[in-house]
């Protein structure tokens, strides 16, 4: 009787939340050798003793693995933290920083220890603006979704979601040659609605290309045009100096306006120079370049879609 009790709790019992996975994710990688996501998924699942009907869970959309999805965003903020990296697609391996932390906490890993490192901090605040009234970050961590209205939930879960895609978009750009920046800026301008013609577009980087990248045009015959330049920095921010010299870039072709996108930031005095010349700028750094990238679909794919249900008041007052 005991014992068909205890398989019955064994059954029962609830997959871990996401930050209990964060450990076990770590303690798979100790080798320090590189491991494929399935590699890791299994090794949690033996570290966990997950049973097999705990693995039969799936999302509400039926189409993830509960445990899977929850592993999967451990891996996620692990990475975002500096403590795995991302060699090729699909496979992980832990960091120097990952190690000292496996030596450090023992007992767990969680949200509270990865806020302790400055990327992982840009990481949960990049593209999240709170409206007033909202919960702050501590009082969501331990907060019950069931708590929240369900569109508040959504929001809540899309917002994590897309930062963690925005991080990992920026990522995957810079670890690209810079000419891939150069083409990717032309195809999102596509996306939002510029040009969109045959041959509304015309990428002009490579030697001596006079400090512009390319080109959109806004009309068939060409007679208003935008041009662009994009650099693939990651250590620096833009200064006044990238600046002046592309607003003097724009007036060798006789433009008066010009898209600068960066993969990192401007620094104050290139914005305030940006903003008190002549020439018509647009400043995009790297943050708002993935907020756009997703917002448009470029380099980004849906992967699930919700619908969320209410009641039809007028259904109910028809006479």
């Amino acid at each position: 009787m005991k014992e068909r009790e205890r398989k019955t709790r064994r059954r029962t019992m609830a997959i871990p939340d996401f930050q209990s996975f964060m450990r076990p994710v770590l303690d798979a990688h100790a080798d320090q050798k590189p491991h494929a996501v399935t590699e890791i998924r299994e090794a949690v699942v033996r570290a966990l003793a997950i049973t097999d009907e705990d693995r039969k869970v799936l999302l509400p959309s039926g189409r993830q693995p509960r445990y899977a999805n929850r592993i999967a965003w451990a891996i996620t903020h692990l990475a975002q933290a500096g403590l795995l990296r991302r060699p090729t697609r699909g496979v992980t391996e832990i960091t120097g920083r990952g190690q000292e932390v496996l030596r450090e906490h023992p007992e767990r890993v969680d949200i509270r220890i990865l806020k302790g490192f400055a990327e992982y901090v840009e990481f949960r605040t990049r593209a999240r603006v709170r409206p007033p009234g909202a919960p702050s970050e501590e009082q969501a961590e331990d907060s019950n979704v069931e708590t929240l209205a369900p569109r508040e939930a959504i929001e809540e879960f899309i917002e994590t979601a897309h930062s963690a895609v925005a991080a990992e978009l920026l990522s995957r750009v810079i670890s690209q040659p810079p000419e891939f920046l150069e083409h990717l800026v032309l195809r999102l301008l596509v996306a939002m609605g510029y040009g969109g013609l045959e041959r509304m577009t015309e990428h002009m980087g490579g030697p001596g290309d006079g400090g512009l990248d390319g080109l959109v045009r806004l009309d068939p015959l060409g007679l208003d045009v935008v041009y662009v330049q994009a650099k693939r920095y990651t250590d620096k921010p833009i200064g006044r100096p990238d600046i002046q010299a592309f607003v003097g870039a724009l007036h060798g072709v006789q433009a008066s306006r010009g898209i600068f996108i960066t993969t990192s930031r401007f620094s104050a005095d290139a914005r305030d120079y940006a903003d008190r010349v002549n020439a018509r700028l647009i400043l995009i750094d790297g943050p708002e370049l993935a907020r756009l990238m997703i917002g448009h679909s470029c380099g980004v794919v849906t992967e699930e879609t919700y619908v969320l249900k209410q009641i039809d008041e007028n259904f109910f007052s028809e006479e």
